[in-house]
């Protein structure tokens, strides 16, 4: 005869709610668009050029794509000329940003955290997935802390059979 006893999942019964980034993965494909092409001299940007640019540009191309506008080149680029750019992609892509394809990356990240409703996550005891297949940017990490850290009762990093307390509410 046997004594076992019925093997017990702890981790599923812990009550902890996982939070994967990953699976939150904003998908869409990501393009940097770069100003260097459309400079005098590799060295400044012509007013009346980038104008007739953006007029007989073929800016479908970018339908739902996240795009950044970037010069990767050390150049004269006036402030507007990242506006003037902006315009055009604005009624096509699904969301653009200003920078290279790592801070394309963080600000895509950005505006998801600011999107995520942590309502239910209130009272929770929530690890975030440390792991995953997609980069995901540290800056991500630290802007879901912060959103979360108001409404979670704990706050935990890694997997939910090993993880790294970072907080805990303070009892009422």
């Amino acid at each position: 005869m046997s004594d076992e006893s019925p093997i017990i999942n702890k981790v599923a019964s812990s009550g902890i709610i996982t939070l994967d980034l990953e699976e939150l993965y904003p998908r869409g494909e990501r393009v940097v668009f770069d100003l260097k092409p459309l400079l005098w001299q590799e060295i400044a940007l012509k007013e009346d050029d980038l104008r007739a640019f953006v007029k007989d540009h073929n800016w479908s191309q970018y339908k739902n794509k996240f795009v950044s506008v970037h010069c990767s080149t050390d150049a004269i680029i006036p402030t507007w000329a990242y506006m003037l750019v902006a315009t055009h992609l604005q009624p096509q892509v699904a969301f653009v940003t200003q920078g290279d394809a790592d801070q394309l990356e963080r600000a895509v990240f950005t505006r998801f955290v600011q999107q995520l409703d942590v309502e239910s996550y209130r009272s929770a005891r929530v690890v975030v997935k440390g792991c995953s297949k997609v980069p995901v940017p540290l800056n991500a990490y630290v802007e879901l802390s912060a959103k979360l850290l108001p409404v979670v009762k704990s706050l935990m990093f890694g997997e939910p059979c090993s993880t790294v307390p970072l907080f805990k509410a303070p009892k009422a």
